[in-house]
């Protein structure tokens, strides 16, 4: 019975001191201490469309414009830049989806697109960019009609071949007109962008991938990072 009684406590001594030993030591349960990127190793992003943006960087929301119409606006963020930098944006301009107006559909709306980066990285016609809605067909305001063509479900990916895109057309300042707001920011060095249309391509999708800083600056570091789910799922 004695030798029951002592098998039994050296059972429970043994657990006990098992159990003990899982158990993280005080202010070590959070793991090896690790360097974390700070705002000092971001860069700004200035971007300005006409009429309205979103904007995703290697497969992730970065920035949406906040004002759908007018008046215009430049969004500016602060990007953690991770090379190479595939940068994606659907851009639109304002257009009725059957007439491909504009004001109530008595007007036809221009278009333009700019963007700069503290990297040094800027928008010009090594971008590529694609249109799917297009209208009013042949300007025909009096019975206007429009084409609409459907967007892949992964253009925003790193992974999306965009190989076959033609090149972004560059367009001059005054073809665009910019709104104030344009001007007080700084966009030196980039180029405004759309495809060759301006006036009848209304939606248009840009991609560009950076291998490394523009301005020369040397490869940041593998920062550590997180994935945010942006939907709605738990």
């Amino acid at each position: 019975m004695k030798s029951i009684l002592k098998l039994s406590i050296a059972l429970i001594l043994a657990t006990a001191a098992v159990a003990h030993a899982q158990q993280p030591e005080k202010g070590k349960g959070r793991g090896p201490k690790i360097a974390k990127p700070r705002i000092s190793d971001t860069v700004r992003a200035n971007i300005y469309a006409d009429n309205w943006f979103k904007l995703y960087i290697n497969g992730n929301l970065v920035a949406v414009d906040s004002i759908s119409f007018i008046p215009h606006n430049v969004i500016s963020v602060d990007i953690l830049p991770e090379y190479p930098m595939t940068i994606a944006v659907m851009a639109k301009d304002n257009a009725d989806k059957n007439t491909g107006l504009e004001y109530n559909n008595t007007n036809l709306g221009d278009a333009g697109f700019i963007l700069k980066f503290g990297d040094g990285t800027v928008t010009d016609k090594t971008w590529k960019a694609k249109n799917f809605f297009h209208g009013p067909l042949n300007r025909d305001m009096e019975k206007p009609k429009t084409k609409h063509f459907p967007i892949p479900a992964d253009w925003y990916k790193t992974s999306f071949d965009d190989s076959v895109w033609q090149n972004a057309t560059e367009h001059s300042e005054e073809s665009v007109d910019p709104k104030a707001p344009y001007y007080e920011n700084d966009f030196e060095g980039a180029k405004w962008i759309w495809t060759k249309d301006l006036a009848l391509d209304n939606t248009v999708i840009f991609r560009k991938t950076i291998p490394g800083p523009p301005n020369g600056d040397p490869i940041p570091r593998k920062w550590p990072r997180g994935v945010i789910d942006a939907s709605e799922k738990q």
